[in-house]
């Protein structure tokens, strides 16, 4: 037997009085205030949180661009271009300090010990690998003490000869190189420079062996090339400019693996000795252990800063062109380059005084 239930009794809401109702308006406003606090910081945390946002990082008030030479050099003037460029992306102030000493170790050592803040950035030449490799112990590592930024840009060094000497190409040098041992000689501003690996791994790739003239400055080594007291010499342009121009020196090769554009009618020495290739760069680099954001994002305003006509205007005279490698390529290209230094230095016995 079935037991009929009555209909549910559904009483009338009687409304609340004034002073119930407050409390719950109160409750009601408070929490939405919560809420919306809660979202905003959200919304802020999300922010610092997107590494592609322009905004995700925190960037320091001062930013230090470290040269770890004496001011005037190639370095110094191209750190002077870009300071004020990288100011205005950046909306912060940048100056530029000079370290320098024991080859540009202690200016590097310096910024290698900051904080990976981006608060202390390096701007350094590919001459602070040849240093690092031929040097018996330096403070940091080349590699692992630095998390590169940005290449501002490269360009090839001549090979060059004094206009009275005989030689007419890169062929020509090897060839009297090949004829007797040691009886080319070439100078360099310093044992472990640039100049003098580059050109010890030609007469490598070559199979010749030639005397080793190091100078206190590539400067005392030039006046030496000109009066034939020395047969030839590796350089940048500028640092040769005047004298080729002069007719007392002359160029007979570019070391980059291809020809150049700003040294029409010159041959690579790679045409003569086929693989070799040698660039100078300059380049930017902070602290290891700087997140990736921050080191992304002075890539992407260095790169560009690199191509103004401010900086251009530096890199023109010596045929470098402005670079626009990423860091993760920069780096690669740091690395390969100090074993190759490292490799030859061992090879040749060749250390830093």
């Amino acid at each position: 037997m079935t037991v009929p239930t009555s209909p549910r009794r559904i009483l009338p809401a009687v409304p609340a009085s004034p002073s119930a109702r407050q409390p719950r308006r109160r409750a009601a406003i408070g929490q939405g205030v919560r809420l919306l606090l809660a979202m905003t910081a959200g919304v802020s945390l999300a922010a610092t949180a997107l590494p592609g946002d322009a905004n995700a990082q925190t960037l320091p008030d001062l930013v230090r661009i470290v040269v770890p030479f004496s001011a005037g050099g190639s370095n110094d003037q191209i750190a002077r271009a870009i300071a004020p460029l990288l100011a205005k992306r950046l909306g912060v102030s940048v100056i530029v300090e000079n370290r320098p000493g024991a080859g540009s170790v202690i200016g590097s050592d310096f910024v290698a010990k900051a904080p990976p803040d981006a608060s202390v950035l390096l701007l350094n030449s590919s001459s602070f690998l040849t240093a690092a490799a031929t040097q018996p112990k330096t403070p940091f590592d080349p590699v692992r003490s630095f998390a590169p930024v940005a290449m501002i840009g490269e360009g090839p060094m001549l090979l060059a000869t004094s206009a009275s000497a005989p030689y007419r190409s890169a062929a020509d040098l090897i060839k009297a190189a090949g004829a007797k041992p040691n009886a080319i000689s070439y100078g360099s501003s310093g044992i472990g420079s640039i100049a003098q690996l580059t050109t010890e791994i030609l007469a490598t790739d070559a199979g010749v062996s030639m005397l080793h003239v190091p100078y206190k400055g590539a400067a005392n080594a030039l006046l030496d090339l000109v009066g034939g007291q020395i047969d030839l010499m590796v350089s940048n342009y500028s640092s040769i400019a005047a004298q080729i121009k002069a007719d007392k020196v002359r160029p007979l090769a570019v070391t980059s693996a291809t020809a150049s554009p700003a040294f029409p009618g010159l041959p690579p020495v790679a045409a003569t000795l086929p693989g070799f290739g040698v660039d100078i760069w300059v380049g930017v680099f902070a602290p290891a252990g700087t997140q990736p954001a921050l080191v992304d994002r002075l890539n992407r305003e260095l790169t560009g800063i690199a191509a103004s006509p401010e900086v251009r205007n530096l890199l023109d005279p010596d045929g470098a062109i402005p670079s626009t490698l990423s860091p993760a390529a920069f780096a690669e290209r740091v690395r390969g380059d100090f074993e190759r230094w490292k490799r030859i230095a061992t090879d040749k016995g060749i250390v830093a005084q």
